[in-house]
């Protein structure tokens, strides 16, 4: 498996556990909102920062992409 791979899981398994979810719940919300895309294009930045960096980005990933109302 990719350094890129790997470091997918950690954000998975990171997320989940901030946000008290399951493994199905994560990997869906993270399909929905495009994350995995974004983790992996990012990975270079993402990768040498902290676990409470990588969530709260992944959070402003979101609310960007959440509709205004």
């Amino acid at each position: 498996m990719s350094q890129e791979g790997k470091f997918l899981i950690y954000c998975l398994e990171i997320y989940k556990a901030a946000k008290h979810m399951t493994g199905q719940q994560v990997i869906k919300f993270f399909k929905h909102f495009g994350i995995t895309d974004y983790v992996l294009s990012c990975y270079e930045a993402l990768h040498t920062t902290g676990t409470n960096y990588i969530i709260e980005d992944i959070d402003l990933f979101v609310k960007a992409r959440q509709p205004r109302g």
